[in-house]
């Protein structure tokens, strides 16, 4: 029994625990200073942008965050990277907390853990050459590495990427999105990580260059034995990549389910409605599922499920008791009354 204890928590790269993220709006007294009532109070507005997310990445795998523009994946991404500080809650690494520790003591976990950004055009220094880009990190992490070795690491890596090493002395502005995309991917690469965040990688690209650049993600996950925690809001990038998905509204995790399971069986109401908007070759007639009622503020974020006033099967219980996330017989983790209760009504 303590072996498999053991395994279990070995298989367990990351783990959040009801972490949170506010981003304070009033800074000075004077903001913070309201009239009501007859009389002068302070009040203090925050914006709620991570809310009690707990969840786990297993090594080896590809887990994708999914949800609307501005449901807190970029936020979570960024926690998980350092380089945010959570407003509450624990983030743990290889059965390590890190939210707690200072920059001097992540030194060394920053070679296991990097982050390819969103924007190929602002993510690389325009003043450094591609050569000067990749030898940074891997100098950084390996003061001790000779000249050469350094730079045959940079051409191997280049080379693994699909990046002529010819073109090192050339510019990040003589390259194309794609090719930038691929030159920070194979930035990430050189220090040999073993988790990588990606942020919306493929997002700023063109739709011929993403599926290039996905395919790449999956070759060095294969090769190099990677873990990925993916950012997205694209489902059919979810579908070809992701091994489990968890999805995000307002902050919160609605589901956590295996990829295959997501798509053949999707239980929450949120889940259902971005399913139906993903177009599919194959209907003649899509049904989409067009969510009505107002979308809550982050910043008085509801009593009850944030959800509960797009739902058409929210309840009195809905509107005031927020859902936890219950195991479902095959496996998913659902945070919905109207599942739980079994009263949903499509």
């Amino acid at each position: 029994m303590k072996d498999l204890v053991n395994e279990t928590a070995q298989d367990t790269i990351l783990e959040l625990k009801n972490l949170e993220k506010r981003f304070e709006l009033d800074k000075g007294f004077l903001e913070k200073l309201r009239f009501k009532n007859g009389k002068f109070i302070t009040e203090e507005r925050a914006v709620h942008a991570v809310n009690n997310v707990s969840l786990e990445v297993k090594r080896g795998e590809a887990l994708c965050v999914v949800g609307e523009s501005g449901c807190g994946k970029s936020t979570v991404a960024r926690l998980v990277a350092g380089l945010l500080d959570p407003s509450g809650g624990e983030i743990h690494y290889d059965g390590t907390r890190i939210d707690n520790k200072s920059r001097r003591e992540l030194m060394s976990m920053r070679k296991k853990m990097q982050m390819i950004f969103q924007n190929p055009y602002a993510s690389l220094n325009p003043r450094m050459t591609i050569q000067q880009a990749l030898e940074e990190p891997v100098r950084y992490h390996n003061p001790g590495m000779s000249r050469s070795d350094v730079r045959a690491k940079v051409a191997e890596v280049m080379q693994s990427v699909g990046v002529d090493p010819t073109w090192a002395s050339r510019y990040p502005h003589e390259f194309s999105g794609g090719q930038r995309q691929r030159i920070a991917i194979a930035r990430a690469l050189t220090v040999d990580p073993e988790f990588i965040i990606a942020d919306e990688p493929i997002s700023a690209l063109d739709v011929s260059i993403q599926a290039q650049v996905l395919n790449l993600m999956l070759e060095a996950k294969d090769e190099r034995g990677l873990t990925y925690l993916f950012i997205t809001h694209d489902l059919s990038v979810v579908q070809h990549f992701g091994t489990r998905v968890v999805v995000l509204y307002l902050g919160s995790v609605c589901e956590l389910s295996d990829t295959a399971t997501l798509f053949n069986n999707p239980k929450h109401p949120y889940t259902k409605a971005l399913l139906s908007a993903v177009p599919q070759l194959k209907d003649d007639k899509p049904n989409h599922i067009r969510l009505k009622g107002e979308i809550p503020t982050p910043i008085n974020l509801p009593t009850g499920c944030p959800f509960a006033s797009r739902c058409a099967s929210a309840d009195n219980r809905c509107l005031s008791e927020k859902p936890r996330p219950l195991a479902q017989p095959d496996g998913a983790m659902v945070a919905c009354h109207a599942v739980e209760e079994g009263r949903q009504t499509g």
